[in-house]
């Protein structure tokens, strides 16, 4: 009789197999409609505002962002309409971008309430640098901010252990953070984070950049889009930025990074420095 040989699955095929056991959220029908109205030829507010009003749970959101001190509006916005108008079509977009996100991942449990005020400073503080530091444009700064890192609540639902990756990988000097997570999980977030932004139809620029934000060595390379290396090296930044608001002086990635980040945006520690400053003021504003 013949011995059955048992055939030896490649790389990828164990690699698909294992994404194929973690849950990536399909993009929600009310985030398609919102991308839709968008990108149509003639974008019409009155009809985004219809969409969203649909939505009893997004619209007292978006008012309650919209009127939040954050953008420090001098009217405050009486229905969606109004938030529309005051905000515009494509800051309206990003925001319920982001309002949508955080239905579908979740917010309950101490570390995903950790996770999003995280992203929402950092996008936040993205909005801010890209608008002083031109280097991508102000609307995938702010998008890439909130999604960066979208694929570690869907790690943490995976793998019972995975806080324990984050904490190595965070104290990692000597590896890249996605070769820690590689190594205990065989995949890591940024993967995972940019599978989904291709998945939620984002900007290309967006799920390329999520993909490659712990690979430092690209903001030197010239082949890679400049927008792709702007937005890895302004989230760099906005990061320090929060490490340090956050009382913890030593950031691992900053000390991996900070120099090309501070070579590729054309500026010096002083003048990094001097930025960090200005976005803890925002911070310490927009509370």
């Amino acid at each position: 009789m013949k011995k059955m040989i048992k055939p030896v699955l490649s790389h990828e095929q164990s690699l698909d197999a294992l994404v194929k056991t973690i849950r990536i959220p399909p993009r929600p029908s009310l985030l398609a409609d919102v991308q839709k109205e968008l990108s149509a030829s003639d974008p019409d507010p009155r009809r985004l505002a219809k969409i969203i009003a649909d939505d009893v749970a997004m619209s007292a959101s978006l008012l309650k962002l919209t009127n939040s001190s954050f953008f420090g509006l001098r009217l405050k916005a009486k229905s969606v309409e109004h938030a529309v108008d005051l905000l515009g079509l494509d800051q309206c977009g990003l925001l319920m971008t982001g309002i949508i996100a955080r239905q579908t991942v979740g917010t309950s449990g101490a570390a995903l309430v950790k996770f999003w005020n995280f992203s929402t400073h950092r996008a936040q503080a993205l909005t801010y640098l890209a608008r002083h530091i031109p280097v991508c444009s102000r609307d995938a700064a702010h998008t890439f901010g909130l999604f960066c890192d979208i694929g570690v609540p869907l790690l943490l639902e995976r793998f019972s252990d995975y806080p324990n990756t984050l904490s190595m990988a965070n104290a990692a000097f000597d590896k890249s953070f996605t070769a820690v997570e590689d190594l205990r999980h065989t995949t890591n977030h940024a993967s995972i984070g940019s599978l989904m932004a291709r998945t939620w139809g984002l900007p290309e620029e967006v799920s390329t950049a999520i993909l490659l934000h712990h690979e430092y060595a690209v903001l030197g390379d010239a082949a890679t889009d400049e927008s792709i290396r702007g937005l890895i090296a302004l989230a760099l930044l906005a990061e320090y930025a929060i490490h340090l608001y956050d009382g913890e002086e030593i950031s691992a990635e900053w000390e991996k990074g900070g120099a090309d980040t501070c070579h590729f945006l054309g500026i010096s520690q002083d003048e990094a420095a001097d930025r960090i400053d200005e976005l803890h003021d925002m911070f310490n504003h927009s509370h």
